[in-house]
């Protein structure tokens, strides 16, 4: 279900892309600059809604409510923590164990003879 809505959700960031960029700009031509669109409203001139301001309407709702369901399902999901297969590492001030070395036990070496002194065996 998640990816689904991954995939869902990704369909609808790239329609809402294009359904923004086909929309026609409102008073951003040179004559506005000057002011030469005083015939117009304040914030530029009344239109009726289009299908183009009706889809944006649509498309941004459905992106906030996929946004916000996959954060939900994101948090309750199994996938856990990045560290959930990791042991806990032992505390500061344990001391550290050490395991014996198996094998035959052999006498340590001895340190070489002196020059001049007589090998012992």
């Amino acid at each position: 279900m998640y990816y689904v809505l991954i995939v869902l959700f990704i369909l609808v960031c790239a329609v809402l892309s294009l359904v923004i960029l086909l929309q026609q700009g409102r008073g951003g031509d040179i004559a506005s600059a000057f002011g030469g669109s005083s015939s117009q409203a304040a914030f530029g001139a009344r239109s009726g809604a289009t299908v183009l301001t009706k889809a944006t309407a649509i498309f941004a709702a459905l992106f906030m409510i996929l946004a916000l369901a996959l954060s939900i399902i994101g948090q309750r999901g199994s996938s856990g923590s990045v560290l959930s297969g990791t042991p806990a590492p032992p505390p500061v001030g344990a001391p550290k164990q050490t395991l014996p070395m198996p094998g035959p036990t052999a006498q340590p070496p001895r340190a070489p003879a002196a020059p001049g002194t007589p090998a012992s065996k």
